[in-house]
């Protein structure tokens, strides 16, 4: 869920602006790390409390 989620923020901002998604799904840091890649956005930042993780996503395209 946190892909799909992304994915419909992400479209909502501008190329060159940052998303800050937070997610505690284990699954998420790989999955968010291979979408990014896959999808040419970069990410920025990667923080890790616990289970909570949070990326800064920069829209790239």
């Amino acid at each position: 869920m946190p892909i799909a989620m992304t994915k419909e923020e992400i479209e909502k901002i501008e190329v060159g602006q940052v998303l800050k998604v937070e997610a505690d799904d284990p699954a998420a840091e790989e999955d968010i790390k291979r979408w990014a890649k896959r999808t040419g956005h970069e990410i920025l930042k990667f923080e890790k409390e616990g289970p909570l993780m949070t990326f800064f996503i920069k829209r790239m395209k």
